[in-house]
């Protein structure tokens, strides 16, 4: 994002997708955009004083980094130069101070950041190590407060929750950056006062009681949602899901997920499994490289029955196992449950009939982190709701809670 002449640009690339340089007058919108001629990965927008705007961009699997000059309104490519070349580099970010360039990118064969300087963008540079996962991160930059403070932001590759953003003090040596303080100089500091003081502490929401006529922010679609297929106004006070057709849970569209919580946490859900219909397979636990799910299966009659499965997603493909089975008694209501212990790595499940007694089904599961199959956000919890054929049924869900348990393991229940 970057900020000129009263108006604020974000460079973004949709996966196999053009570059769009958005724009508004008002951070919070509304944005519009325009869409480059080329894909230009991880774009790093930077735009001179006097107007001039570049893309940084490193879209070649050799480390080449490539400047894209655009033209006046941000919308055109008017030429595109090799200025640079780092083994690996990737996630380009450009910031000026004093007479100074500075060019940081992303090394992900060893997880590290290095910072690049020259008197002009088009080179040449001089490069240096920055810091690394074991340090603090990879794939940021730098922003400077009115003040003078200088702070960085990267992502820590953190295992099973995914990539964490971390903030950084940074200070000034001889014209080159160095994160951390004086005291404790390249490495992140695992605790430090934050950049602007005395505003109230907020967290995002995480738990619902969908009484709201949208979702919460802390909610997205594993896939681009069938809107005909989910509804929050259908049984108001419910989120409503009627089964999409899919061949299994990780293609099944209508999955709604959100990050799970370290160190520890637990999430509960209350749903009404009356009108689901033979073949119907709903309900919820966790999605990511291991998918660890209590399924409710609709049969003839209004029966149903329980199955743990857990979901392995590999580049070969998903392969499912099914660890244990339960019949379900005809009751108005079903809890499931899901913890996530991302101190172990590990994950349980448990149903109950009545909310207050809870029988586990499957035993321990991993939770993991994998980048190779796309997963960069770590294991989420998601409730779903999906058929092989076409079906009339639907899943209501009253409730998602999310609260913290202590780490260590997730409690066995029986």
């Amino acid at each position: 994002m970057r900020y000129h002449a009263g108006t604020y640009y974000l460079a973004n690339t949709p996966v196999g997708q053009k570059t769009r340089i958005w724009y508004a007058k008002d951070v919070r919108g509304p944005w519009r955009y325009h869409e480059l001629e080329r894909e230009a990965f991880d774009p790093g927008l930077f735009i001179e004083p006097d107007g001039r705007a570049y893309l940084a961009t490193a879209s070649t699997a050799d480390g080449t980094i490539t400047l894209l000059t655009l033209d006046k309104d941000l919308a055109h490519v008017t030429a595109s130069q090799k200025v640079h070349y780092i083994k690996g580099a990737e996630g380009s970010k450009i910031i000026r101070r004093g007479a100074y360039y500075y060019l940081f990118n992303a090394l992900p064969p060893r997880l590290g950041l290095t910072v690049s300087r020259s008197h002009s963008l088009f080179g040449p540079w001089e490069t240096r190590d920055q810091i690394d996962d074991k340090t603090g991160g990879h794939q940021g930059a730098l922003v400077d407060l009115p003040d003078g403070r200088w702070f960085g932001f990267v992502m820590e590759d953190s295992g099973a929750i995914g990539r964490m953003t971390n903030l950084s003090p940074v200070f000034w040596q001889d014209d080159w950056p160095v994160w951390g303080t004086r005291e404790a100089p390249g490495r992140v500091p695992r605790r430090a006062a934050k950049p602007i003081l005395g505003g109230a502490f907020a967290e995002p929401a995480t738990s619902d009681d969908f009484g709201k006529p949208t979702l919460g922010l802390q909610w997205q679609w594993n896939h681009n949602p069938e809107p005909s297929r989910w509804s929050l106004s259908e049984r108001p006070g419910w989120l409503r899901l009627k089964p999409t057709v899919a061949t299994g849970f990780w293609s099944a569209r209508n999955t709604l997920v959100q990050k799970g919580q370290g160190p520890a946490s637990r999430a509960e859900v209350k749903l009404d499994i009356r009108h689901l219909a033979t073949g119907d397979r709903c309900g919820f636990g966790t999605f990511g490289q291991f998918s660890g799910n209590l399924t409710v299966q609709g049969a003839a009659g209004g029966k149903a029955t329980l199955a743990m499965e857990v979901t392995e997603d590999t580049l070969a493909g998903a392969r499912t196992e099914v660890r244990a089975t339960a019949p379900l008694p005809r009751a108005e209501a079903l809890w499931l449950r899901t913890d996530m212990d991302f101190t172990t790595d590990r994950a349980r499940v448990a149903y109950s009939v009545d909310g207050r007694r809870w029988t586990g089904l499957g035993g321990d599961f991993p939770l993991a982190f994998a980048w190779r199959t796309g997963t960069f956000q770590g294991e989420q919890l998601a409730v779903f709701c999906y058929t092989p054929t076409a079906s009339g049924g639907w899943l209501d869900v009253d409730r998602f809670t999310l609260s913290a348990l202590p780490p260590g393991r997730p409690e066995r229940v029986h």
